[in-house]
């Protein structure tokens, strides 16, 4: 935000000669271009990430048979997006013979049968949706180039622009099929739209206001945060002096009182209401019942509606009466209650702690450790150089010349502080991707480090911090899940900091079969335990699969023994189990009773050698399973890996000893065990 001497006039678009304009034209295609290839071409040796079958089997499903009873929670738009570039194939998603699972919208049966049994090419269908879904992240980084160039000249846009192209969040996330990238591409847009329309009070920048507010929607549901965004820059107009420019009709100022504004904007409030309802019942097919024509009948969504309405009060009366009235499609609506009920409380790890309600300080350290530190240092030389600014000037001058500041960058500001207020206050501590929305605004921002007449030591500054987020960006390449920076010791040091779609989002399967392909030794067992729900043999793993995360129903039990044990870093550090943490002594009591009860029982063939995927903790396989496992990362946590792959799951081979010592060993013999390995 730095100007003096350096940046464009306050209030006019920094002038490009005719020339230039090609070649700038030039220069950004090919920045875009590259970005996409980077974050594609990685993707491509990757698994689908936990979240993308999902995604993309409710997409398929939208448009395949005009059903919305899967995945609603995560947006319409992004999933319709991805799914479309499926349609010329028309691959198999399953009715006959899957009535019940869509009976209960079985999104994770469905998925499974989608992209592993039911014959289609999987890694076709893959490459085809994140190509696709890669589209999102160029528009957005088109944005951050034309809002810097606004802002701060052709230098200032290209400088934002080189950041973005080649920072590992954005090449982690851009072509993944979900709607996170997406989101922050709608949320931006919005605010600028609704912020061009506050400027300038005229049709198209009201219908373009309205359609951006449409489509952030319909993108996915922290759409919730706008009204407080769209709050704080109709607040800021409201109070402040200077005259509202009108163009209805003959152009003239239009320098009425605050109340007339405030009629003015409630009746703008509501065009956007309108307009967003609008979006909705046409993406819904206006139609609001989900189950779309001739398809099976639906008892009930993946997660009921007891699990996910709200408690009594205001929220729950409003959706009450919204299925009532039929006000909006009942998938968007159930949509809507499924975020909020797991956004109330979900099981999440930061630095060897355990919570289920999270913490303040999570996404901030997340933003801390997880960006690059190009980037941090981008935004620590801008925010030095507009304080020294301000600090130049006194009274009435460095009033007048903040605010002057803050209201040319007012949109980004505001997404940043409500974005910022809801990350803080979130209890869902999944993963750093939720703050994708902030890292647009952030670039934007730091385009201030240069501009058009920028002295040589900031052109230098700018050289240098680019080089440094390329080197970042390539050292990386293509593990960008899995990038931490030097602040925690880099990608190695990552799982003992954050897992989930932080690190460990189950991309890393082709690496692991590579891996395995080239050090397994003949005939040596494997045991897999990674994250999320995907089939194992489908990308050549030939292993025993033991306490997942995620399973469709009754496993074999599976009796450990000497091999390889490939463990990935968010089962490593066992965040989802109700015994995760620290081996204790009431663990190690719970363990060696269900494991007294439940072992002759299973060697006199009483016992079937069954895990169930669901029940009550007690006495049985499933606890015995989970304990042990516990009992297993435990150990593993503090033994050197004999091999990492993608920095997400780590293989140990272990001795008879070793295993028989997790499985068998008393309390003593296990304690010294994890001494040994410290």
């Amino acid at each position: 935000m730095d100007r003096g001497d350096t940046a464009p006039v306050p209030g006019r678009r920094a002038v490009t000669t005719g020339h230039r304009v090609p070649l700038l034209a030039v220069c950004v295609t090919a920045i875009l271009a590259l970005h996409a290839w980077l974050g594609v071409s990685a993707a491509s040796d990757k698994s689908p990430t936990y979240d993308e079958p999902f995604h993309l089997t409710g997409g398929y499903s939208y448009w395949r048979y005009n059903d919305y009873r899967l995945h609603p929670e995560n947006g319409m738009l992004p999933q319709r997006w991805a799914a479309l570039w499926l349609l010329d194939d028309r691959p198999e998603l399953p009715v006959a013979g899957a009535e019940a699972w869509w009976a209960r919208s079985d999104t994770p049966r469905l998925m499974d049968a989608f992209l592993f049994r039911s014959g289609n090419d999987t890694a076709e269908i893959m490459h085809r949706a994140r190509t696709a879904s890669v589209v999102w992240s160029v528009l957005l980084g088109l944005m951050v180039f034309l809002w810097s160039r606004r802002l701060w000249g052709d230098a200032g846009g290209l400088f934002s622009l080189a950041l973005f192209s080649v920072s590992a969040t954005l090449l982690a996330h851009g072509p993944l099929v979900t709607s996170d990238v997406s989101a922050a591409f709608c949320l931006l847009a919005a605010s600028g739209a609704y912020w061009r329309h506050l400027q300038r009070l005229d049709p198209g920048t009201l219908v373009l206001s309205m359609l951006a507010t449409g489509l952030a929607v319909v993108a996915k549901f922290s759409f919730l945060m706008l009204p407080f965004v769209f709050g704080a820059m109709a607040l800021w107009r409201l109070l402040e002096r200077v005259p509202w420019e009108a163009r209805w009709g003959a152009r003239h100022a239009f320098a009425a009182g605050r109340g007339r504004k405030a009629a003015w904007l409630a009746g703008s409030t509501l065009l956007h209401l309108f307009t967003a309802w609008l979006v909705v019942w046409t993406f819904f097919s206006w139609r609001y019942l989900p189950v779309g024509p001739g398809m099976p009948a639906m008892e009930q969504y993946y997660r009921t509606w007891e699990f996910t309405m709200p408690p009594a009060g205001v929220l729950r009366t409003l959706v009450e009466t919204a299925r009532e009235w039929q006000l909006l499609p009942e998938a968007f609506l159930h949509g809507f209650t499924y975020v909020l009920a797991a956004a109330q409380e979900r099981a999440a790890f930061l630095n060897g702690e355990y919570s289920t309600t999270g913490w303040w300080w999570f996404f901030p350290f997340a933003f801390l450790i997880k960006t690059p530190l190009a980037e941090l240092l981008a935004l620590a030389v801008a925010a030095l150089a507009v304080s020294l600014r301000w600090s130049r000037s006194t009274g009435h001058e460095r009033s007048a010349l903040i605010r002057d500041d803050l209201r040319r960058v007012l949109p980004l500001i505001a997404l940043l502080l409500v974005y910022g207020v809801f990350s803080v206050t979130s209890r869902l501590n999944i993963g750093h991707r939720h703050l994708l929305p902030v890292y647009a605004p952030l670039l934007i921002l730091a385009g201030s480090v240069v501009s058009v007449r920028m002295r040589s030591g900031r052109r230098l500054a700018a050289i240098l911090l680019v080089g440094l987020a390329l080197v970042e960006s390539l050292t990386i390449r293509p593990h960008y899940l899995a990038f931490f920076n030097r602040l925690v010791g880099g990608p190695s040091q990552g799982w003992r900091h954050l897992v989930d779609s932080s690190l460990d989002w189950g991309q890393d399967l082709p690496g692991l079969s590579r891996w395995l392909a080239s050090e397994r030794r003949a005939g040596e067992p494997v045991f897999a335990s990674v994250f999320g729900a995907l089939d194992l043999a489908s990308f050549g793993i030939d292993a025993h699969v033991f306490a997942p995360e995620a399973s469709f129903g009754p496993r074999p039990w599976v009796e450990l023994e000497a091999g390889l044990y490939a463990v990935s870093a968010t089962m490593l550090q066992d965040a989802y189990s109700p015994f995760r943490g620290r081996w204790t002594p009431e663990l190690e009591r719970l363990y060696q009773t269900a494991r007294r009860q439940v072992t002759p029982l299973l060697a006199d063939g009483t016992l079937p050698p069954v895990v169930a995927p669901w029940g009550e903790w007690g006495p049985n396989l499933r606890t015995v399973e989970r304990l042990q496992f516990a009992r297993l990362v435990n150990y593993l946590r503090l033994r050197t890996p004999d091999g990492v792959v993608g920095y997400s799951i780590f293989v140990h081979r272990l001795s008879a000893a070793e295993v028989r010592t997790v499985v068998e060993g008393s309390a003593v013999e296990f304690v010294q065990l994890l001494e040994a390995a410290r």
